[in-house]
């Protein structure tokens, strides 16, 4: 079982979540290519990691809009999203 890192490297890891997420991806969007959708997952993906809260607010937004969620599994290639798709890929062959 791995620690939890530093409470003061947690919040240096949740702000750039934030600011990669919130300041970051809008400016890089315009430009050509994926940059936005990447810089905003790497953002989602920190913030995600280092806040409860915000942890609890994406699992609520899941619940409430599924395809969102699905879609936001897809993206950030979420082991508990593959675990679902594969658990219903058995239940289907059967």
């Amino acid at each position: 079982m791995r620690r939890p890192p530093h409470p003061v490297i947690r919040v240096a890891l949740l702000a750039l979540g934030v600011l990669l997420f919130a300041v970051v991806a809008p400016l890089v969007s315009p430009l050509p290519g994926p940059g936005g959708t990447v810089v905003a997952t790497a953002g989602l993906v920190l913030i995600l990691r280092n806040s409860v809260w915000a942890r609890h607010r994406f699992v609520r937004m899941k619940a409430r809009w599924p395809r969102v969620g699905a879609f936001l599994d897809r993206v950030l290639v979420r082991a508990s999203a593959r675990r679902r798709r594969q658990r219903a890929k058995t239940l289907a062959a059967n």
